[in-house]
């Protein structure tokens, strides 16, 4: 018998052929357990693509050629299905209210007159505009009854079909123009109802119309411009543009529904379909005007410059935002001197340098009176925030703006050219006759006047014993109430109002406008943070100051 053979293990020691060694066998489980581990972070890394089930889309009928279109190539990029439900825009709102529980996760309305009131009902969480569309009077190619106006569908030689207004947005957009012309002592729109109910027809919706008319069934139908363009129709139909439809066109929007189960996925498609170079592009094709539309990005990333004041309110509404579209927020806290210098540093035509999408000041001042107001658009004053003396809990020493300027009291200020409370601290002390003085203190052997560039960095200089006094916002004390006093500024000018704005050269605008929008109707959340409420009125710069803070 020859001699069993061994081999020599990595390790040291004999093994037999075709045998682990026993000391490779913690290493190749903990080699496992990585491979595992790396997986696991891999896949939450990466945005799930696929959804748990299909989205459900409740879509106007005249919008189904283009939406379609729109749908078949979404999911040919992304693998997301999409299932479908025509009818009339109030008759789908109406099927949405009575079946709240239902998980529908999309409403696309041919007027945004809907979607409104969608949101009105608590049915819509988010809307995003889509394009314009203006009612046109279709008829068979050739246009063989020689309809040239709205009259021409009065007369006995022409059956019409009309969409029936209380099921059809074109059919209320029909109703709402005629109502307000006139024949004899009724409305056009009386006289037109009443001949389509003797000698026509009322359809469910728009497309029911447009078939009518390519069938022969009636000789005219009221539809929109983008009916007629739809390739079913091109070569049979044509639209006839009439004075007494022009006017206001109307708004197709989309609704993200609150009975989404995936909402991140509802929007991002939302987002896909209303994308100037995606969805935007097919509307276009069928004689629809778009709206501008943002970019797409399956992951777009927002830049918002945002004063340091407001982090304690815009902190949560933003993380909550960005988890629910699916995108990334930076935001970027600080004094807003520091803000606009960076801004000014970047060419505001590249956005790609870092200019912001999204500015919240702390105060109007740095975005009016700084004249970076040129680059933003849309602003609104959301919030006020007073200005207030902070001093230790039992001290006597400052309680006056005056105190200030007397030998050895310590005084933290905000720096006038980072921050807006340094602004707006001097301009009170210039106000007050104490500007000179406080100039003057400054320039003193042992006195101490420290500059602070973020008013986040004034109130803690009281609680840890460096300074005797600091202006803050009242904002900023909230925390510390337990270590110091706050006392009221009985003085003018002693109210920051925060204003909120829109950078006119964003790519995505109406990303963008949706977390303006939910930041400025977060009220309970700036009431809780210590500021009053404004929401998005809008102000002028130079308004007559609000009611100041009168003490805790």
């Amino acid at each position: 018998m020859s001699p069993r053979k061994f081999l020599v293990s990595p390790l040291g020691g004999a093994a037999r052929r075709g045998a682990l060694s026993p000391l490779w066998l913690p290493i190749a489980a903990t080699m496992v357990v990585i491979v595992l581990l790396v997986g696991a972070l891999w896949r939450l890394s990466v945005p799930p693509r696929e959804t748990a089930r299909p989205l459900r889309l409740y879509c106007a009928a005249g919008m189904r050629v283009p939406v379609e279109q729109i749908i078949a190539r979404y999911r040919q990029e992304y693998g997301v299905p999409i299932e479908i439900q025509y009818g009339g825009s109030n008759t789908l709102l109406n099927q949405l209210q009575v079946n709240r529980s239902e998980d529908a996760d999309l409403y696309l309305a041919a007027d945004d007159f809907f979607t409104e009131k969608a949101r009105e009902l608590g049915l819509a969480a988010e809307t995003m505009p889509i394009a314009y569309t203006l009612p046109v009077v279709a008829v068979p190619s050739g246009n063989p009854r020689h309809i040239g106006t709205i009259h021409d569908l009065l007369r006995e030689d022409v059956r019409v079909a009309l969409a029936d207004p209380d099921q059809a947005a074109i059919g209320q957009g029909v109703r709402d123009r005629l109502q307000r012309l006139h024949e004899g002592e009724s409305s056009l729109w009386e006289v037109l109802a009443e001949r389509v109910r003797t000698s026509g027809v009322f359809k469910p919706t728009v497309n029911d119309v447009a078939n009518d008319v390519k069938l022969g069934a009636v000789d005219a139908g009221i539809v929109w411009d983008s009916t007629v363009a739809a390739p079913e129709y091109q070569g049979s139909l044509e639209g006839i543009r009439v004075e007494e439809l022009a006017g206001e066109p109307d708004l197709l929007t989309i609704a993200v529904l609150r009975s989404s189960r995936q909402r991140t996925a509802a929007l991002r498609f939302a987002r896909y379909l209303t994308a100037r170079d995606r969805g935007l592009r097919v509307f276009a094709d069928f004689g629809m005007q778009p709206v501008e539309g943002d970019l797409w990005s399956e992951r777009p990333e927002l830049t918002f410059f945002c004063g340091a004041v407001n982090k304690r309110v815009v902190e949560r509404i933003v993380a909550d935002f960005s988890r629910e579209e699916g995108v990334v927020v930076n935001t970027i806290y600080d004094g807003c001197g520091i803000l606009t210098s960076r801004m000014k540093a970047i060419d505001q035509q590249r956005h790609e340098l870092g200019f912001p999408d999204l500015y919240m000041a702390c105060d109007r001042y740095y975005l009016e009176i700084d004249q970076v107001r040129d680059w933003f658009q849309e602003a609104a004053y959301v919030s006020e925030a007073d200005l207030v003396l902070v001093v230790p809990k039992g001290s006597t020493r400052v309680r006056t703006l005056s105190d200030l300027v007397q030998p050895g009291v310590r005084v933290a200020l905000g720096e006038p050219t980072q921050c807006t409370i340094g602004v707006l601290t001097w301009n009170l002390l210039e106000s007050a006759g104490l500007a000179d003085a406080m100039r003057k203190k400054q320039g003193e052997p042992g006195e101490v006047v420290v500059g602070k560039s973020s008013s986040a960095l004034l109130v803690p200089d009281v609680v840890t014993g460096h300074v005797d006094a600091v202006i803050a916002y009242v904002t900023d004390t909230l925390t510390h109430r337990e270590q110091v006093e706050v006392l009221p500024l009985h003085v003018e000018n002693s109210v920051a109002i925060q204003p909120l704005s829109i950078a006119r050269t964003s790519p995505y605008k109406y990303l963008a406008r949706r977390l303006f929008r939910r930041i400025a109707e977060s009220q309970e959340a700036f009431e809780t943070a210590g500021f009053r409420y404004r929401g998005l009125g809008r102000g002028e710069a130079g308004a007559s100051p609000p009611e100041p803070f009168r003490g805790p």
